[in-house]
């Protein structure tokens, strides 16, 4: 069975393509901390981006990502 869930993770992996920007998001209880790098693993954002866990918090993440992906472009 962990062999089927590895070569499932490994298929989505491979469909990462260079337009694709990734975020990684680390949370937490009542904070959160956002990183953006593009499909090599490298940093696109000058500085990560520490976000509360309520509806600001996640308009605060989607006007940060939407400006990390204009970068890349």
């Amino acid at each position: 069975m962990k062999f089927k869930q590895t070569d499932e993770q490994n298929q989505r992996i491979e469909r990462i393509t260079p337009t694709h920007l990734v975020i990684g998001i680390d949370m937490a209880k009542d904070a959160h901390v956002g990183q953006a790098t593009n499909f090599r693993g490298i940093v696109q954002s000058k500085r990560h981006l520490s976000f509360t866990n309520n509806k600001m918090g996640l308009k605060d993440l989607d006007v940060w990502s939407l400006s990390c992906s204009r970068n890349t472009d």
